[in-house]
């Protein structure tokens, strides 16, 4: 039997409907990211005043978690109760250079009390400039630490600081030496964007080139016109509102959807923080798919 002209239309019009909504932006609740944590760092001048009451304030600015690089004279059991208290979390754990090399199974220790997935580290010992030898002994030390750390079930990642981007050979800059030296099951890195705009290096070009590599990100951003360097270093001023400096936002984070990156953390090195980040959390989380 034929389809009526009525049968015939009513799936027409639903074959429209179907294409029109394929093809329709994605709803404004449709992040790029997870919702993204704070370093504590940025709040250092809060936390070494009132732990519990930068705790409540990060909260109610929406935030829940944490990548913690200090403790602020607290132990790791006393703040994961603070965090539990509150429920947040701590997914990070930032420790020295030495603390992870000299004292990894008590880093281990505090990182599975405090509930972290990941331990970092965000500097490598060195006389100005970094140089092979500086790359060379880090490769060997965070293999060796990243092996340890995964036994104990915990990921090691190392964040650069904008020195690692100076040229190396065949094209190729220190960063990528450490990459390339590093093992994958033990050593993943944590991207902090203003320290590879800084050195002049492209976030979203690392990104396509070590997908698997990166597991963290900084969202952080540098203030427009400003010249950067292999120092790492730079004015605190240079920080500014995430998307009102150099860093290409919508472009990193659609390049960070195919990599292993699995928690964002805004930070920010200003005074004004406690204005600043509820206006970075704002413009990040409107980037829409």
């Amino acid at each position: 039997m034929k389809p009526s002209y009525l049968s015939s239309t009513i799936v027409a019009v639903i074959c429209m409907i179907i294409i029109l909504s394929s093809s329709c932006p994605q709803s404004r609740n449709e992040a790029y990211l997870p919702d993204p944590g704070v370093v504590s760092f940025t709040f250092r001048d809060q936390f070494s005043q009132d732990v519990p009451g930068t705790l409540d304030m990060i909260r109610e600015m929406g935030v829940t978690n944490i990548e913690f690089s200090n403790l602020f004279g607290k132990t790791a059991t006393e703040m994961r109760a603070l965090l539990d208290e509150r429920g947040m979390v701590c997914t990070s754990y930032g420790v020295s250079y030495d603390r992870l090399v000299n004292d990894v199974h008590a880093v281990a220790e505090e990182a599975k009390i405090l509930g972290a997935k990941y331990v970092r580290v965000a500097w490598i010992p060195h006389e100005a400039p970094f140089t092979i030898e500086d790359a060379e002994r880090a490769a060997a030390d965070f293999n060796r630490a990243g092996e340890k750390l995964s036994s104990e079930g915990l990921y090691f990642c190392y964040h650069n600081h904008g020195y690692e981007f100076r040229p190396w050979r065949d094209g190729r800059t220190f960063f990528d030496y450490l990459v390339e030296n590093t093992h994958p099951d033990y050593v993943s890195f944590e991207l902090d964007l203003l320290w590879t705009v800084h050195p002049g290096a492209d976030p979203v070009e690392l990104l396509e080139r070590y997908p698997d590599r990166f597991r963290l990100m900084h969202l952080k951003d540098l203030r427009k016109g400003v010249e950067g360097d292999f120092s790492g270093r730079t004015p605190r001023e240079n920080d500014v509102v995430l998307g009102t400096g150099q860093v290409d936002f919508p472009a990193v984070l659609r390049a960070a959807r195919n990599t292993n990156i699995e928690y964002y953390y805004i930070e920010d090195e200003s005074p004004d923080v406690i204005e600043r980040v509820p206006q970075s959390l704002e413009y990040i989380t409107s980037i829409k798919k």
